[in-house]
């Protein structure tokens, strides 16, 4: 049986995800021409850039949106999208039945996580960071080389959160953001000192999308390895995750 093991050495994220099944061996240029499906109409660039992360080599995902209007300044948040529109644009494109399904139950789960916490119904959901393009970008990026690798079971390590408090639209909230915890109910949860968000609620979505299996590392014979990098960097660990295909002959 072939396997996908998620190592969350530092949490988990959308861009650190795509970052590591490419760096493992998915094709870039696959996730290019598949993602063309989308009847996104914003321009963007995708990039692939080889980073060292504490002595570890890995690949960095970024989305670039291309601003055409020089007067108009670029907002993280302005393509803002409801998870009606996003569910009616992956549903109605040409992506096959598998990626349709992984990129859906992402979205779905996410927002039904932020649908609970502001008590409002999930089709009137207002995406902040899920509605923005590169997380749409990544979502159904995921979905694409997950499809690609035809694995069987998708296992997953313990993820850390991290501490402390962040910034987000809302305001002050503490760290794990009340949707990322929301989606990571009944997923083990490691601690850890580290001050910053590790896990966000696109890598929660993830992980509680696809993973069949939350262990220590499985018995497995191990084919290829990835490692996707974060934005930030730490003092005493490197901000990556590491993606593993192999064969498991005991599961």
């Amino acid at each position: 049986m072939k396997i996908l093991y998620l190592d969350c050495i530092s949490g988990i994220s959308g861009d650190m995800t795509l970052g590591a099944l490419c760096d493992l061996g998915v094709n870039p240029e696959l996730i290019e021409q598949e993602l063309k499906k989308l009847s996104l109409k914003d321009e963007y660039i995708l990039k692939w850039n080889k980073v060292v992360k504490k002595g570890i080599s890995a690949t960095k995902f970024d989305v670039e949106i291309v601003n055409n209007n020089p007067n108009e300044e670029r907002h993280h948040h302005h393509h803002h999208r409801h998870y009606s529109d996003i569910k009616h644009m992956i549903e109605g494109s040409s992506l096959n039945d598998h990626v349709k399904q992984i990129s859906l139950g992402i979205f779905e789960n996410i927002g039904k996580a932020e649908a609970k916490i502001h008590n409002i119904e999930l089709e009137k959901v207002h995406f902040h960071e899920v509605g923005a393009v590169d997380s749409i970008v990544d979502i159904v990026g995921i979905a694409i080389g997950i499809d690609s690798l035809q694995v069987n079971k998708i296992f997953s390590s313990s993820v850390p959160v991290g501490n402390g408090r962040i910034k987000i639209d809302h305001g002050i909230y503490p760290v794990p953001a009340p949707a990322t915890l929301e989606l990571l109910k009944n997923v083990p949860i490691k601690s850890t000192d580290i001050k910053g968000e590790l896990t966000t609620p696109t890598g929660a979505g993830i992980l509680a999308t696809i993973v069949d299996e939350f262990s220590c590392f499985p018995s497995m014979e191990v084919t290829s390895i990835g490692y996707g990098a974060g934005s930030k960097d730490f003092e005493h660990h490197p901000n990556v995750l590491r993606a593993i295909v192999g064969n498991c002959h005991n599961k």
